[in-house]
């Protein structure tokens, strides 16, 4: 069974280069552009002679196409986060039914030149549990990200490393807030998008006994000087020794977990401002049970 993304892709706005195939602007160092890639219909692809084997990738999100295929949105280690398309996948005799699943590594080959590729085969190489209940709605978050984030065929060995090992906490371990703060933290480094925790505005170092705020647009400045941003509440006020265990990947204090959530919520947010679809779904299904 080919599981469902609570946020499945629009085929024809992929077609149309929409926005939840496009890179944000990067806010932080050198980079601050929004990159986007022409997006080509299987009917323009050639059949090319490139050919990647058993690759280990994790499934993103699926779409149906067509009749009976799915376009899938894959991230591997070495080269990023690819589109394939699975022909015939739909059929009930294909063998990519019950493989082409999400959460867990899957290896798969592919073949073609052009930035949608070919699925010719993919293989089960173990793994663990799906998700249940809310580590379920953890997972697709994760995905959401992954999805919404990166660009495609920009391969950064260390945030698919990031992934399977976010992966394999959200399906095993019934406590993963750690993992996900972490996951995040990452994804945000690698991509460009987090602050530079090592120095403030003014070049000095981060300390620890310092109170800081942190805005999504500027760098870190002593909280002293927060009065020249505006509005001042698009911000977090934060110890120094909050950033200083975040920039570290230290998330063993209740207290590093909670404001990291609050620094790691703001930056997504204002990258992602239309929000984050399977973060609202779990809210509602959240009122829907209290009856709110």
């Amino acid at each position: 069974m080919i599981l469902p993304s609570p946020f499945p892709l629009d085929t024809q706005s992929i077609l149309n280069n929409k926005n939840i195939f496009r890179r944000p602007p990067t806010r932080f160092g050198k980079m601050h552009h929004t990159i986007t890639h022409p997006v080509h219909t299987p009917d323009q692809l050639p059949m090319a002679n490139q050919r990647i084997n058993h690759e280990p990738v994790f499934l993103l999100a699926s779409a149906p196409w067509r009749e009976s295929s799915l376009w899938v949105e894959v991230f591997s280690r070495r080269y990023g986060r690819v589109a394939l398309l699975a022909r015939s996948a739909r059929k009930r005799q294909s063998e990519l039914r019950g493989v082409l699943v999400p959460f867990v590594p899957v290896s798969a080959s592919w073949y073609g030149s052009q930035e949608l590729k070919t699925l010719h085969r993919a293989e089960w190489i173990g793994g663990w549990p799906q998700p249940q209940g809310r580590a379920l709605f953890s997972g697709l978050y994760i995905n959401e990200l992954m999805l919404k984030l990166t660009t495609r065929e920009d391969p950064i060995p260390e945030l698919y490393d990031a992934l399977e090992a976010v992966m394999r906490a959200v399906c095993g371990e019934s406590g993963h807030t750690a993992a996900l703060r972490r996951f995040e933290w990452t994804l945000l480094s690698r991509l460009g998008f987090a602050p530079d925790l090592f120095h403030d505005g003014n070049g000095e170092a981060i300390r620890a006994e310092e109170t800081y705020w942190l805005t999504p647009e500027n760098a870190v400045v002593p909280i002293e000087e927060a009065e020249r941003f505006n509005p001042r509440n698009h911000g977090v006020a934060v110890g120094g020794d909050i950033l200083i265990q975040l920039r570290e990947g230290d998330f063993t204090h209740p207290e590093s977990l909670g404001q990291s959530l609050k620094i790691t919520r703001l930056l997504i947010d204002n990258l992602l401002p239309e929000g984050i679809k399977s973060r609202q779904v779990l809210q509602q299904l959240q009122q829907f049970s209290f009856g709110v």
